[in-house]
């Protein structure tokens, strides 16, 4: 059975499949690659995944989300009609309408899969992801970094060798990865990067501009009219990477608002956002031990990347234009395919060879007692960007007097505190009790490629090993597991063949809400009219009506709703 490879993104997903001729894309039931990370709940409970679900989020914002990759990890909870849903259940909707998607175009189930994830994942964020999978009724056989994804797929179709550095910025995430590409090997050196930074950031500070130009205060906007002005911010933010300047015109507390923004006054007021990518940049660099001018290429990844700022920034710092011949929102998706067909032991891969690293610096609780103040830190045993597989050990010490246990607590992250840091498990160990300090373990960590981490700690002075094995398992409980599949089994989803239909209707009633007047008589005849020949008994291919709606809309859009 083949293995697919899923790129789950915060704006767009994708799935693809490596076959004969390599990784190759699959369309969802509306002929396109990208399907959007949005879902909506219809009042009679069906849930709608993809561009239906974005137009949705105008229409009616209580029922509609998107962007809720960034919660992955965490017990945000968001209501949607009646129901609310974690952002693992919201993500497997998600997967769940890929996974269909694949079925019906390859004619062939979909079970194993490869899904990325951000470089700076940490393990609650990709053990959720490993929760989705599985509420999507998906075997997650592998988990691989997007930057290293990215760079499969551009290490597959080019065979220069060389170091090149990812530059991955997509809606909600940042990763930087550095590759050093020699005689088949493609060997990661470093990885980092920042879970709380994208594309969504930008538009969100277009949102504060817009409503600071409409002389609005966003608090007393309804929930419709804050979707459209994030609507307007990001049309803005894709019209300003071509333009100097774009306008935008809004109906707002019941008053028209228009207002220009400038690419220039854009760039001005994200100087905070750029200065927070250079940081994790600069320390891959460091991390990697290269300098700017050592990179032979460096890779655009992810749709926000798209923007001028972006790319003169990169341009600046290493002093060479990046590439941007790939296409910066499907190559996570055809690496992913390129890991899968890795994972698989595709003859076609069989002389390329892959290394990873660790993205995150673990070790465990411990005490310093050398001052007269008793402190608790983190000793590192595994740094960050160690290759991985890896096995390192360190040795410890009792730190009271009569000592008969140590609570061996594991911990992720790059942080001094224990509390500040993600913490992955604990081990329990007796030692022979005596003075402090007298009685010692040994503490070996032992990381691979899978993200498994084996923690073996031997007590010296009664010669005992205890391991345990921490691996990207499932973050919910089997019952909480149980409960959410069945309650997401539960819900429908419209038959295939209607979502198109769905998608266009969606689309009119979102440019409805947007207008007034005779704008929306005018839409309201369209969408009258559309749904009418849809039940029209004798209609036998609905393919040319959807045609003719979908070119009225276009110019609708074109002639009427962008003018300002």
């Amino acid at each position: 059975m083949a293995i697919f490879g899923i790129d789950l993104g915060t704006t767009n997903s994708l799935i693809a499949i490596f076959g004969e001729d390599g990784p190759k894309l699959i369309p969802n039931a509306l002929g396109e690659v990208l399907t959007p990370s949005a879902v909506h709940m219809d009042k009679d409970g069906t849930v709608v995944v993809g561009a239906a679900a974005i137009d949705h989020l105008l229409v009616s914002p209580d029922r509609a989300v998107a962007s809720f990759k960034r919660f992955m990890g965490t017990d945000h909870r968001t209501t949607l009609g009646s129901g609310t849903f974690r952002p693992e259940e919201l993500s497997a909707c998600v997967l769940r309408a890929l996974k269909e998607d694949a079925e019906a175009h390859l004619k062939e189930p979909v079970s194993d899969v490869v899904i990325s994830v951000p470089a700076y994942f940490n393990d609650r964020q990709r053990k959720a992801t490993l929760d989705a999978g599985k509420l999507a009724g998906l075997n997650v056989i592998r988990i691989v970094n997007e930057p290293t994804a990215a760079v499969l797929a551009y290490g597959f179709s080019d065979t220069a060798e060389g170091k090149y550095l990812a530059f991955d910025l997509g809606g909600g995430t940042f990763d930087v990865s550095i590759l050093d590409k020699y005689e088949g090997v493609m060997e990661i050196r470093a990885t980092t990067g920042d879970t709380q930074l994208g594309g969504d950031d930008f538009t969100a500070l277009l949102e504060k501009m817009i409503i600071e130009k409409a002389e609005c205060a966003r608090d007393k906007l309804t929930p419709r009219e804050r979707a459209m002005v994030r609507r307007a911010a990001e049309n803005l933010k894709i019209a300003l990477t071509k333009e100097a300047s774009a306008g935008f015109a809004l109906t707002l507390d019941g008053a028209t608002r228009e207002g220009t923004i400038t690419r220039q006054a854009f760039e001005d007021a994200a100087a905070s956002l750029m200065r927070r990518l250079r940081a994790p940049l600069e320390r891959a660099i460091v991390d990697a031990r290269m300098k700017p001018d050592e990179f032979d290429a460096i890779i655009l990844i992810g749709g926000a990347t798209r923007m001028p700022m972006i790319r003169s920034m990169v341009a600046r710092l290493f002093g060479r234009l990046p590439l941007v011949h790939i296409d910066p929102d499907t190559t996570v998706a055809l690496g992913a395919a390129v890991q899968a067909g890795l994972s698989s032991r595709n003859a076609a891969l069989e002389d390329m060879v892959m290394t990873d690293v660790c993205p995150h610096t673990l070790g465990i609780a411990s005490i310093d007692t050398s001052m007269r103040v008793v402190t608790e830190y983190v000793a590192p045993i595994l740094q960050r960007n160690a290759i991985v597989p890896i096995s390192r050990s360190e040795r410890f010490c009792t730190v009271h007097d009569q000592q008969r246990m140590i609570d061996v607590k594991v911990y992720q992250g790059e942080h001094l505190r224990p509390e500040d840091n993600v913490h992955i498990g604990s081990l329990e160990v007796p030692v022979k009790p005596g003075p402090a300090g007298s009685e010692g373990i040994d503490v070996r960590f032992t990381y691979d490629v899978n993200g498994a981490l084996e923690v073996e700690v031997t007590s010296l002075s009664l010669d005992e090993k205890h391991s345990a094995i921490f691996r990207n398992q499932t973050g919910l409980s089997e019952g909480e597991l149980k409960e959410s599949f069945a309650r997401l089994s539960a819900l429908k989803a419209p038959p295939r063949e209607q979502i198109a239909n769905k998608t266009l209707i969606a689309r009119a009633e979102r440019l409805y809400a947007e207008n007034l007047g005779e704008n929306r008589d005018m839409l309201r005849h369209m969408l009258a009219q559309f749904e009418a020949a849809l039940n029209d008994q004798h209609l036998k291919d609905p393919e040319p009506l959807r045609k003719e709606f979908a070119s009225q809309l276009d110019r609708f859009e074109r002639e009427v709703f962008n003018q300002p």
